[in-house]
């Protein structure tokens, strides 16, 4: 089975060379890799083996489209740019495919210190809302088109002739709702599997509606989009569902303030560019995407996956140079290396994916690395770097 990877990037040249780099870290060799991207990604591509296509607009569900029409692998997945996976992420992911009524998967993500989970398992419904859902180890569900299976789009997989077949992703979302629209317009094909263990890292990085810090620039699209899916899904967008909308994102935006990241006239702000969304997604074209084509290049399998060994070096924090240069050199020798920096408190963890391709956890020896764990407990170094080893065993080689 071959599996196409598609990446969107839009003005963060910097990430998306970082998410290209964690790729050939995968344990999965012979997969591709279609950039979709405007000139500054497009330029930090090259050296890597990949396709690419121009594209610099705020529409990811038509960028997305384009990415896919590229894809020659009977799966194409899809990350983030400000997204690194796990090494055995798409292993992982593209498993489940070897069941013919698998058309979709997804998985697990973690949020921005690499730690606590930003999103696991949730149903979505015809008003677009998610239904949180707990589920032990690899599962396959069935969709209805009045509830649906959640996949998000920085760690999700589709068949490629169910997608294109589909029409890809809808324009219409050009931020937001984007695949849950696809999700119920899949109900009813087949079986999606949910992938605890097809793990990706994702950062929240700026954009053209967020800030790095989560805070909204404006809500315009989050309103079109939502007019248009309870258009398509609902038969209609009401004005308590409206009502619904401004609720919800004036309390996240009051939020922010009383948090001191806003002043009161930007929840005003963001509040009249949910409007003006709103009003513009009440007319935007209902339209039957048209199904895609078939591959228009071929398969060009992307350099560097293969299953690795793994490092783990450890030590305290004021080591970091002597032991990151050690790490360096192991991933120039093809080690998956994980760097356990160290201080003498109960500081909590962070782990994350460096520009060198090391994966760091930092933290104090006391401190939490699992956000279920006590805040403090007892530990001698060398066993605290076992235990850290063996708890990433099962996303990445450490031996």
């Amino acid at each position: 089975m071959r599996v196409s990877v598609v990446i969107v990037s839009r003005h963060r040249p910097a990430l998306l060379r970082r998410c290209l780099l964690g790729l050939t870290q995968q344990d999965m060799p012979g997969f591709e890799v279609v950039v979709v991207a405007d000139p500054a990604g497009l330029a930090a591509a090259q050296g890597f083996s990949v396709k690419t296509v121009g594209f610099d607009q705020p529409n990811i569900s038509a960028a997305r489209n384009l990415g896919i029409a590229q894809a020659a692998g009977e799966v194409v997945a899809f990350i983030d740019d400000d997204s690194v996976p796990e090494p055995t992420w798409l292993s992982r992911l593209t498993a489940p495919f070897v069941d013919a009524q698998v058309i979709a998967s997804t998985g697990f993500i973690r949020g921005r210190n690499g730690i606590s989970f930003q999103w696991r398992a949730a149903w979505v419904d015809r008003k677009g809302d998610d239904i949180p859902m707990t589920v032990d180890g690899v599962t396959l569900l069935p969709s209805t088109p009045a509830r649906a299976v959640k996949t998000q789009g920085t760690n999700c997989a589709f068949r490629r002739d169910v997608l294109a077949g589909a029409g890809g992703f809808d324009p219409a979302y050009r931020f937001f709702h984007d695949e849950t629209d696809l999700n119920l317009r899949l109900a009813g094909q087949g079986l999606t599997a949910i992938v605890p263990d097809a793990q990706v890292h994702h950062g929240f990085a700026e954009g053209p509606n967020r800030r790095a810090d989560r805070v909204p620039k404006t809500l315009q699209e989050i309103g079109a989009s939502t007019a248009v899916f309870l258009r398509r899904h609902s038969g209609a967008a009401t004005e308590r569902d409206f009502a619904a909308l401004i609720d919800r994102e004036r309390y996240r935006a009051l939020a922010h303030m009383v948090a001191g990241r806003i002043e009161p006239r930007d929840v005003s702000r963001l509040l009249a560019s949910l409007r003006a969304g709103w009003a513009e997604g009440l007319v935007r074209t209902l339209s039957n995407p048209p199904a895609l084509s078939s591959p228009l290049t071929a398969f060009l399998p992307f350099d560097g996956p293969a299953p690795r060994a793994g490092l783990v070096l450890w030590g305290w924090r004021h080591q970091a140079p002597t032991l990151a240069a050690q790490a360096r050199a192991a991933v120039a020798q093809g080690r998956i290396v994980t760097l356990l920096l160290f201080t003498p408190d109960a500081r909590p963890h962070w782990h994350g994916f460096g520009d060198d391709g090391v994966w760091r956890q930092t933290g104090g020896l006391f401190g939490a690395a699992d956000r279920q764990e006590a805040l403090f407990r007892l530990w001698r170094p060398n066993a605290r770097a076992y235990h850290e080893s063996a708890r990433l065993s099962h996303l990445r080689a450490t031996k």
